[in-house]
């Protein structure tokens, strides 16, 4: 997978936030400006600490209840849903392509 892909789908390269406030969530190892100060965000935690994955595409539980439940709350629900399906769409490419 892509470096700048994160572990949920996220391509980080497409923030504007990326480089400038953030090095990306595989590079921050999850710790993103976003997450809890010194915690993994929750999807990182869940993906790469607890479950030892990859990336979330490797789960079959893809999408979850974690990454449903983290959400920008600047959306509305079509577009975090959009979000979700892109990131998932992203994710089963990837392990297609590795």
């Amino acid at each position: 997978m892509k470096e700048n892909i994160s572990c949920c789908g996220t391509d980080c390269s497409s923030c504007n936030l990326y480089g400038n406030m953030c090095i990306g969530c595989n590079e921050a190892r999850g710790k993103v400006f976003h997450a809890p100060e010194g915690k993994e965000c929750p999807i990182y935690y869940c993906s790469r600490v607890k479950n030892g994955l990859n990336s979330c595409g490797e789960c079959d539980k893809l999408p979850c209840e974690t990454i449903l439940g983290t959400r920008d709350p600047s959306l509305t629900e079509e577009e975090f849903l959009k979000t979700v399906e892109d990131r998932v769409n992203r994710l089963k490419e990837g392990i297609h392509n590795v």
